[in-house]
């Protein structure tokens, strides 16, 4: 053990009950000191007012149906844990499988309400710790069984202390705190626990200092920090734990927003940029000439944009628009009013075969305006690239289209004022900064930084984008374009296939074109889901033999990706077999029909961005979700966890009530948590001790919105009162950065 832990393993040691075995359990949760502990806050509370009787929790199971879309927020995925006190009626032991048994505890409660615990493991274990008369509570999702009683997969058991009992039939709120495996080891009990952090409370409290100056708490109406502690250990009313929990997320939320304020203001403050006049005759042409009408959320992004670009200040604006939402055209706008005030513009795409859709779109929107575009990636024959790069160093180039080729240190560009970002997620910082460098080199003045646009298909939640994308002014297209028809989308079984086959004849009979989705490129002995390869050659021999077939999967080289697409984008496949590969990928306007087998496999933003393929032109699309038959009993097997199934039917019927990006996407942050939605690609968020990202966005909001208004304010936090906040802000988030050193 390290010389740190040791020495704070000591300081816990000594607290009367605690000793070396069970401070070093401490230890391992990344508690070393007394104050450590003190935020060591219960999960949850068994308070006699708020715990619901097992009679109501039954009713309540009964008028719950996980297919009713309507309330996600009720459904059993969503729903938080409920916390039960019942006596222990009757155990039994079953057996099951080969040398395998299970333990069910039947409960009863002082309304006359019953219930079992099922323990799948350990059944010995628990058999031994919980005996007929215990009264324990129970933490966890509850669910009804075949005969409608009400029953728990291994939760959170604790047996009550006979001091607990008395506490509790007086009233009083007891907390119960995380008990992981290591101090269920080192032998705490709940009792044990709640007695430390009281002897730690007389004498640590103290140590307690507060972060936020008085008046801001008093606008704010924020407790004390020791009173938000205090009352989290052992609350005397269920407001005080509503009032602290509120006071300890605030605070946590509100001083990295202020971070984020302070970065966005460091760079507004420290950074100028060319101010662009929003007169463009250029882009008045295209817009009158447009067949189409802008909505109003174009129009309104459109303004936010003008707004920034005229202001001498650097543009970093985000662009979150569903796929087909309209976002090039805006994009396309922007640029033209930068090549009227005599910059240059780049557009940068994550792929050549993007970037070679987004050269030819452009083309057609710049026809009969005096644009010359041209297209750098990687592979272009010598002479002809040298040819893009003098045309980009002397200027004649207004709009340059490109991948990663575009930072490289030989290319001189020629006041290079703005930079477009297609599909943000999939750049890194250092490339963006990489290319932003390129352009601050391309002015003659020093310190003119670029406007950059990032555009993004992939709709993030509310709470993720004040939190990710802070320091980003955040511009949001919902509204669709007129001529877009919804997906009609319908999840059918493999029963119904060829039904499905039918109907797919029907539409490539019309003309157009179908994308056929497997989970798997090979087959898998492991993982009984339909593979690409095999069901690649199955659908060309047997069901589709009258068409052509192509493949497309991950591990094929990215020319023969890029081929297979060119392909299909040509009509020279009627049908593309592929994996998810096809995600992130060119228009293929002409493609109305997306069938994706096992789709209870995939995640929702997968099954979005896929369902994403088709519906790109004014043709009627259709999004078919294939499952097994016996899909309810496949999900009953032992080695799929309950919460799994029902997620599973979760995911399947949002896609089939909703097409919009926003609503998936807060559906699936709520089914699947902010880290696997954002992925490690966003490792700039901080993990959260205390606050919830997927439920506390009204508190994120409000510290938003108060962090960045003081920030306009007193950018440097020297006012006097701001100075508590300045010191406390200093100490979590202080860095070398000039725009964010504030000392």
């Amino acid at each position: 053990m390290p010389e740190k832990t040791k020495e704070f393993v000591s300081d816990l040691q000594y607290i009367k009950g605690v000793g070396p075995a069970k401070a070093g359990a401490l230890a391992k949760l990344g508690i070393y000191k007394p104050l450590d502990l003190l935020y060591y806050f219960p999960r949850t509370y068994i308070d006699r007012n708020a715990v619901s009787s097992l009679k109501a929790l039954a009713v309540k199971l009964r008028q719950e149906d996980i297919f009713n879309l309507k309330d996600l927020s009720q459904s059993f995925a969503f729903r938080n844990e409920i916390t039960v006190v019942a006596q222990v009626v009757t155990k039994e032991e079953k057996h099951y499988g080969k040398n395998r048994s299970m333990l069910i505890i039947s409960l009863s409660d002082s309304y006359g309400g019953i219930a079992k615990i099922i323990f799948w493991n350990f059944s010995e274990y628990y058999s031994k710790a919980y005996s007929i008369g215990d009264m324990v509570t129970i933490s966890g999702k509850p669910e009804l069984d075949r005969y409608g009683s009400v029953s728990f997969n291994h939760p959170e058991i604790e047996k009550f202390a006979p001091e607990d009992e008395s506490l509790y039939r007086e009233g009083k709120i007891l907390p119960i705190y995380p008990m992981s495996q290591g101090l269920k080891t080192a032998r705490w009990t709940m009792r044990q626990l709640r007695e430390a952090i009281i002897r730690l409370l007389d004498s640590h409290l103290k140590d307690i200092n507060e972060t936020l100056p008085e008046v801001f708490r008093k606008k704010m109406n924020l407790i004390t920090l020791r009173d938000a502690v205090q009352n989290l250990h052992f609350p005397p009313s269920a407001k005080a734990i509503d009032e602290s929990k509120f006071r300890i997320k605030f605070e946590e939320i509100f001083f990295y927003e202020l971070y984020l304020a302070v970065r966005q203001n460091g760079v507004k403050i420290n950074e100028k940029s060319i101010a662009v006049s929003p007169k463009s005759p250029r882009a008045r042409k295209l817009y009158e000439s447009l067949p189409f009408k802008l909505t109003q959320d174009q129009i309104k992004v459109i303004r936010e944009i003008t707004d920034d670009t005229q202001s001498g200040k650097p543009m970093n604006r985000l662009l979150q628009g569903d796929v087909g939402s309209g976002k090039t055209i805006v994009a396309v706008l922007t640029m033209l009013t930068f090549i009227d005030n005599g910059f240059q513009v780049a557009f940068m795409a994550p792929t050549e075969i993007l970037a070679e859709q987004h050269y030819k779109t452009m083309t057609g929107f710049f026809e009969g305006l005096d644009v010359n575009i041209v297209q750098l990636v990687g592979g272009q024959k010598k002479k002809f690239r040298n040819d893009v790069l003098e045309k980009i160093s002397s200027g004649t180039a207004n709009v340059i289209v490109g991948t990663h080729a575009m930072f490289e240190e030989n290319i001189e560009y020629n006041k290079l004022g703005l930079i477009v970002i297609d599909e943000q997620h999939r750049f890194g910082v250092a490339q963006r900064a990489a290319l932003k460098k390129r352009a601050e080199a391309s002015f003659a003045e020093r310190g003119i930084s670029p406007h950059i646009l990032v555009m993004s298909a992939t709709p993030i939640p509310r709470t993720l984008s004040m939190t990710i994308y802070g320091d980003l002014d955040v511009s949001i297209i919902r509204e669709m374009p007129k001529n877009r028809k919804p997906i009609l989308t319908k999840v059918v079984f493999e029963s119904q296939l060829q039904n499905t086959y039918d109907f797919i004849r029907k539409e490539i009979n019309k003309g157009f074109q179908v994308y056929i989705v497997f989970p798997l490129v090979e087959i898998s002995e492991k993982l009984e889901l339909k593979a690409a390869t095999e069901h690649f050659e199955f659908l060309k021999e047997n069901v589709f033999q009258e068409f052509k077939c192509g493949l497309l999967h991950g591990q094929m080289f990215w020319y023969e990706k890029e081929d297979a697409m060119k392909a299909f984008l040509n009509k020279e496949y009627q049908i593309l077999v592929a994996t998810t590969v096809i995600e992130v990928g060119i228009d293929v306007p002409n493609a109305t029909v997306m069938l994706i087998n096992n789709a209870e496999r995939f995640g929702l933003s997968t099954l979005h961005q896929l369902r994403g393929r088709v519906g790109r032109s004014g043709f009627q699309s259709y999004c078919f979700l294939a499952t097994k038959d016996n899909y309810q009993f496949e999900f009953k097997r032992k080695d799929i966890p309950e919460e799994d199934r029902k997620t599973a039917i979760i995911r399947l019927k949002t896609m089939e009530e909703t097409t919009d990006g926003f609503e998936i996407s807060e559906v699936d942050l709520k089914l699947r948590g902010p880290g696997d939605v954002l992925g490690t690609r966003q490792s700039g968020l901080p993990a959260f001790k205390f606050l919830e990202l997927i439920s506390d966005g009204d508190i994120i909001s409000t510290a938003r919105k108060e962090a960045f208004a003081i920030i306009a304010e007193d950018p440097h936090l020297r006012k006097t009162e701001n100075q508590l906040i300045r010191s406390n802000f200093l100490k979590q988030y202080q860095t070398g950065k000039n725009y964010f050193d504030i000392a």
